[in-house]
């Protein structure tokens, strides 16, 4: 779930925390995808070697994520049951697009949980290339979407501040001046060590600022014909090493 951040809604770091401490991540695994999956913490799969353990979790915390938007200032004045700050109902649209049932049923579930410490969020549902033209010109309060992630952590284009012209991927418009200098520092060094650090260190950022409420990691569960040699299944996926798969000659069927 990303936040436009220009949005003053999203600005204040305390309200994005207790947003994620509203969500429920384990109801969504549970009721997307079924089960099969688990919580994500950061912009890294936890199959990654970039991916920091210790990065901050954001349990299922209702009361919490009251206390901590009360502290925000966000307060029921009229006991009508929504926030209110200034006179200005917490609330806002969750974007999506059609024809991804897992993003819509991630939706509501979001919006469900909003709605028990008083948040309402509406959900829009819209064909594809009209979501991608409300993401190009920055016209959202929030987006659901998924990420494919390579083998190399490299994010530079997802979370550098000067990516965030029309067109690019930092459509939130995140900007973080130590994110930035980790960024380029892991593109000028082989060294794996080095970059481990660099990568964790940004996972840990991320956590903590939570310009995403990064929501879960769906498991893979590839199914291949047995007569397929050569497969090696590895953390990031299967096809890594496709052009060494092969079929036996006296497997082959026509």
């Amino acid at each position: 779930l990303g936040y436009n951040l220009r949005n003053p809604l999203f600005k204040d770091l305390k309200v994005r925390q207790a947003l994620s401490y509203a969500i429920d991540r384990r109801s969504i695994i549970d009721g997307v995808i079924l089960g099969i999956g688990r919580p994500c913490t950061g912009p890294f799969s936890h199959v990654s070697w970039a991916y920091n353990p210790a990065a901050k979790n954001y349990e299922h915390d209702p009361d919490r994520a009251r206390r901590m938007l009360d502290e925000a200032g966000w307060k029921d004045s009229d006991n009508d049951g929504l926030l209110d700050n200034g006179g200005k109902p917490f609330r806002f649209t969750i974007l999506t697009n059609q024809g991804n049932n897992e993003r819509i049923r991630a939706a509501e579930i979001i919006q469900r949980n909003l709605k028990a410490v008083g948040i309402d969020a509406k959900i829009r549902v819209m064909e594809w290339q009209a979501f991608l033209e409300q993401i190009d010109k920055r016209s959202f309060d929030s987006i659901i979407l998924g990420w494919s992630m390579g083998r190399d952590p490299d994010l530079y284009d997802i979370w550098h501040s000067s990516k965030t012209k029309k067109g690019e991927y930092n459509f939130i418009g995140y900007a973080n001046e130590e994110v930035d200098r980790l960024l380029v520092a892991g593109r000028r060094t082989f060294d794996i060590g080095t970059r481990k650090k660099i990568y964790h260190r940004i996972h840990a950022i991320l956590a903590e600022e939570q310009p995403y409420a990064f929501l879960y990691v769906p498991d893979a569960t590839p199914i291949v014909h047995k007569r397929f040699k050569g497969i090696e299944p590895a953390p990031l996926g299967i096809f890594y090493n496709f052009n060494d798969w092969r079929v036996p000659k006296d497997r082959i069927e026509w």
